[in-house]
């Protein structure tokens, strides 16, 4: 064990092919005779890691995370904080990732006492499919037929319509397709909706219909946060929260009906374990966003009872899985954790850096 400090961390692009804009870039940090991985993320973050966090990194204890996000974040002061916490959690993932890989065992298994999930229980969103223009019910039916624990639909402001009548127009979509669905829907504004609109839509939609509605702003504004908590409406916060966020705080000023945490965007999964207790305590269910959803699956499959699922991008993660040496697919709505040491993040067309 006195060999698993860090020798060195590369930023290494995929060689697979990738669509436009897609990430391509993966973390690769090694000790002993092993190599962690994470990826794939994008150029910028790829950039933050190599430049300012790679020094950092050198020569820390494998085992120490702790130490490590502490050192890492001390490091990105000043630093714009989406990409820094974006870099941060990047690099404390590949580090999970070389100690299951040292230790011989999923990462699952390193984050708790007990035996970790296997089978863990997802949610679908299509974010691209807008609730408001969906016509026929067979494009939810098809979708919920997959077992998901439940679905997350987009539902986009258009920039047109007055603020009344954009809230109207949507909570009709959401009543008309939760009622065709027979079950209350998640839906995410993707980041179009203004504060006008956010509290025209709380007194529009019938909350009946709504698991959540996620991000309705485009920031954590308390005081309009506080106007909307005052509401039925149920809300889901948390995918923006970076590395010195107050969980706490977010909590007790949103009151959120679920925190959709983004396990790497938060500051990696040593900030989401500190995350999840706190949430567990004020009775707020985390949903892992999907983004980041290997990290993801581990979270869950840790801590079952205060992580009921992971979100899975059906629009997306089929691609970003395309990428990894071992692709995960959904089981009727479950995810598998994978079985071999590590996080599972191991790319699929990338070498291993050659040793120093």
């Amino acid at each position: 064990m006195s060999s698993w400090t860090i020798q060195d961390l590369h930023v290494i692009q995929t060689r697979q092919p990738a669509a436009a804009g897609d990430d391509t870039f993966f973390v690769a940090v090694r000790a002993g005779n092993e190599v962690g991985w994470y990826g794939p993320v994008g150029e910028g973050v790829a950039l933050y890691v190599n430049d300012v966090l790679a020094p950092e990194a050198k020569d820390a204890l494998v085992t120490d995370h702790v130490r490590l996000l502490d050192d890492l974040r001390a490091a990105t002061r000043g630093q714009p904080s989406e990409v820094a916490s974006w870099a941060v959690g990047t690099v404390d993932c590949a580090v999970w990732d070389l100690h299951g890989r040292l230790a011989g065992c999923a990462v699952a298994g390193l984050l708790t006492t007990a035996a970790p999930q296997p089978l863990v229980p997802a949610y679908a969103s299509w974010l691209t499919q807008d609730l408001s223009s969906v016509n026929s019910p067979n494009v939810l039916t098809g979708v919920m037929a997959g077992g998901w624990s439940f679905t997350k639909w987009g539902l986009r402001r258009d920039p047109a319509d007055p603020s009344g009548e954009a809230a109207a127009r949507m909570a009709q979509a959401v009543e008309r397709c939760s009622h065709a669905l027979g079950a209350p829907l998640a839906v995410d504004a993707v980041g179009t909706w203004t504060p006008a609109v956010a509290l025209a839509f709380a007194q529009a939609v019938d909350p009946a219909c709504l698991r959540w509605l996620e991000d309705p702003l485009p920031r954590h504004d308390a005081d309009t946060y506080e106007l909307l908590a005052a509401s039925p409406l149920p809300l889901a916060v948390g995918e923006r929260a970076h590395y010195d966020e107050d969980p706490a705080g977010l909590i007790q000023y949103i009151r959120p009906s679920a925190l959709t945490l983004d396990v790497v965007g938060c500051g990696g999964l040593t900030r989401a374990a500190q995350i999840v207790p706190v949430a567990e305590t004020h009775g707020v269910p985390v949903y892992p966003h999907g983004r980041s959803l290997l990290p993801a699956l581990h979270l869950a499959a840790a801590y079952p009872d205060a992580v009921p699922a992971a979100e899975y991008r059906l629009r997306w993660e089929p691609g970003r899985q395309r990428l990894y040496e071992v692709p995960l697919r959904p089981e009727n709505g479950h995810i598998r954790l994978p079985d071999t040491p590590g996080l599972g993040t191991t790319p699929r067309s990338t070498t291993c850096p050659a040793p120093h």
